[in-house]
């Protein structure tokens, strides 16, 4: 099989160990950064003069670096690649110059699905820390608002469905066959706002639907949970939200709620993304891998 002269890994694959070195065998020389570079300058260092270079979701490649390293010809993500708006690289530049940007899709999913149940039975069984109401409280017909109706919120809706919470959703587009098979209610975003107990939002990274408006259509005694690797929200509209009595807000990691939240009572994120499991980063691996093996075999 055809191999790449050089691959640097700018960044942590987050893969485990042993997929790295599989990876490594795709090159005749491979450099894998255990750190996150700090800028566009140690980007561009690193790279340097590499065909072949793989990042997560956490460094950003954009113009100024793929301009200079022209050698690159094969850029692969170890993480998930929805659109050109929400990549952290520069895709159109990209396709522009002749470089492959691949990533992956759907390997992490069932993680959330966990994390999503398991913070919720919690919290409304007062099982933790804190608990929703006055008196524990099951699921069953809870209104839940699933905001996004990709994979993952298609997924949590049936998971929801199982537990027979009350489910509605917003997304751009509406899914008829997913409504009429799960008996769930369509609303726009304004009015799913004020008919639900519970929302999960489920966006793409760098998707910011709910603001200030958006909050105090929401209402207090309310929880809020993002399971998108960013924030879904503007930063400052959420805080003064979870200062009004009742409101929770839940993400698997601190970077879905933003650090000026962390650290309030009524506020509970993870250090570890809820799809990044072990059995998780198989699935990715294998993905990321057979993305490289299909480029160098064409």
């Amino acid at each position: 099989m055809n191999k790449f002269k050089k691959m640097v890994a700018i960044e942590p694959t987050k893969l485990l160990p042993e997929w790295d070195e599989e990876l490594k065998e795709l090159a005749e020389e491979a450099i894998f950064y255990e750190d996150i570079p700090a800028d566009t300058k140690t980007v561009i260092e690193r790279i340097g003069d590499a065909d072949c270079v793989m990042l997560s979701f956490t460094s950003f490649i954009d113009q100024e670096a793929l301009a200079a390293c022209p050698n690159i010809r094969y850029i692969g993500l170890c993480a998930s690649l929805y659109s050109p708006e929400n990549a952290n690289v520069d895709i159109r530049y990209a396709k522009e110059n002749g470089i492959v940007v691949t990533g992956v899709r759907d390997y992490g999913d069932e993680g959330v699905k966990e994390y999503a149940i398991s913070e919720l039975v919690r919290l409304l069984q007062g099982r933790g820390p804190a608990m929703w109401k006055e008196e524990p409280m099951e699921l069953t017909d809870v209104k839940v608002g699933i905001v996004g109706m990709g994979t993952v919120g298609s997924l949590l809706a049936k998971t929801m469905k199982f537990f027979s919470m009350d489910v509605n959703y917003y997304s751009r587009t509406r899914k008829p066959l997913l409504e009429e098979d799960l008996a769930m209610t369509y609303y726009p975003l304004d009015q799913l706002l004020q008919e639900v107990d519970i929302l999960i939002t489920c966006l793409n990274k760098n998707v910011v639907l709910l603001d200030e408006k958006a909050f105090e259509l929401f209402g207090n005694g309310k929880i809020l949970m993002n399971v998108s690797i960013a924030p879904s929200h503007e930063i400052q509209a959420l805080k003064q939200w979870l200062e009004q009595p009742g409101n929770f807000a839940f993400s698997d990691t601190e970077a879905g709620l933003g650090e000026e939240v962390i650290g309030m009572k009524n506020v509970f994120a993870g250090k570890t993304n809820a799809g990044l499991t072990s059995k998780a980063k198989v699935r990715l691996a294998q993905k990321v891998i057979q993305n490289i093996e299909t480029f160098l075999n064409n």
